[in-house]
């Protein structure tokens, strides 16, 4: 049986130390909980006045709780006297471990952030990237969703978008709308001209101010061909290149003004037999 003595000597050595240290790493995990929502709650603030993507405030939030836990817990440990240094070392063993078995997924990772962070476009744009034409629909931290123009769905890994040029189309309120028309050089150029600029004048969609182009810009294997480059709002682009093409159809039509179409004239000659004829 054990002594008073050795009773007391336990409880100083052995209870009262490490109930302490118990107690210690209990009011260190407990108020760095709190220290941690702390810090979150005024880091979404700032962001939220920042207006950045409510998807990355989540994703960079929920980054910064499993870190600043890991240091919390890892303090709480220390106070208890647990060797954490094999700890921190497996962790980060296992960390570069995933990294490399996740390269493709953390480039995609990496490209959303920048691309919901810089946002060279956003939900809603039409915009060319990674080899395809679409409207945006979703930008994810790792893939972005759009939608083309025959409604079909298109998902584009976030690395292939921001290693490629992209082009917003969206992204001014207004676009210029090159368009070419080709004459038969028999025609009348200086007619087919006015006959351009009375249908510019005539479409409404298309703005006074930058003044539209019209001009003789190339001349051809087959035709003389016009440049006409009005400017009109971006949404007006595709409608007003349509129902402009169909206009100028149909006023040539009418006025006898041809639009021709790749040919080749084919010259024979006769070449002359002066051979003399011999007895």
């Amino acid at each position: 049986m054990f002594s008073q003595e050795d009773i007391e000597m336990y409880i100083n050595t052995y209870a009262i130390p490490w109930g302490i240290n118990i107690v210690m790493a209990i009011v260190i995990f407990i108020v760095g909980r709190i220290v941690v929502s702390l810090l979150l709650s005024i880091f979404r603030r700032v962001m939220a006045k920042s207006k950045y993507d409510e998807m990355l405030i989540n994703f960079v939030e929920s980054i910064l709780s499993a870190v600043l836990m890991l240091f919390v817990i890892v303090a709480s440990l220390d106070q208890l006297q647990v060797d954490t240094t094999s700890l921190v070392a497996i962790v980060g063993a296992a960390g570069l471990a995933i990294g490399l078995s996740l390269q493709d997924s953390l480039k995609n990772f990496a490209a959303g952030v920048m691309l919901l962070v810089f946002k060279p476009f956003t939900k809603g744009n039409y915009v060319q990237a990674a080899g395809t034409e679409g409207t945006v629909q979703n930008i994810g931290i790792f893939t972005t969703t759009m939608t083309s123009l025959d409604n079909k769905e298109i998902i584009i890994p976030n690395g292939k978008i921001y290693s490629d040029n992209i082009v917003n189309f969206s992204a001014k309120d207004t676009r210029r709308c090159d368009m070419t028309f080709g004459i038969g050089y028999d025609d009348d150029l200086l007619k087919a001209k006015r006959i351009l600029r009375e249908l510019v004048d005539a479409e409404e969609r298309i703005l006074k101010e930058p003044e539209c182009l019209i001009g003789v810009a190339e001349l051809g294997d087959s035709s003389v061909n016009f440049t006409v480059r009005p400017w009109v709002k971006a949404s007006d682009n595709l409608p007003v290149r349509l129902a402009f093409t169909e206009a100028v159809k149909l006023r040539f039509d009418e006025e006898g003004i041809s639009i021709p179409y790749p040919q080749m004239d084919v010259h024979f000659f006769k070449e002359a037999d002066n051979t003399e004829k011999k007895d």
